[in-house]
């Protein structure tokens, strides 16, 4: 079984720093694509914070492009979000978003982890 786990959330102030991870857990799959997107106090969708594909392109949703970076370790299976010059706008629930293949059936599912919040105080 997949799991998407997330780690790194907290309480920080403008202007400073965090980083998140998403570990994708179990065995017998192949990563499409992983990702983050965060839903804000209020929102009813959640936003595409940034994504990297297995090849290493990335994108990046335009409010965090030049502050979030997205980069990734292959051998562990982990994404990781660093997150510069927070705002109190980027106070979000972060969610790991992952497509991932399953090698004993072909199949391609989407998967989701817990979500970590980020809470950014001005």
């Amino acid at each position: 079984q997949v799991q998407l786990v997330e780690s790194g959330g907290g309480l920080v102030q403008a202007g400073g720093s965090l980083r998140l991870s998403c570990a994708a857990s179990g065995s017998g799959f192949s990563i499409n694509y992983m990702g983050w997107y965060r839903q804000g106090p209020g929102m009813q969708r959640r936003e595409l914070v940034a994504i990297i594909t297995s090849g290493g392109s990335t994108t990046t949703g335009g409010s965090v492009k030049g502050r979030f970076t997205i980069s990734r370790d292959n051998a562990k299976n982990t994404v990781y979000l660093q997150m510069n010059s927070l705002k109190p706008e980027d106070t979000a629930v972060y969610y790991c978003h992952g497509r991932l293949l399953t090698r004993a059936t072909m199949k391609t599912d989407e998967y989701w982890g817990q979500g970590t919040q980020v809470t950014v105080s001005s």
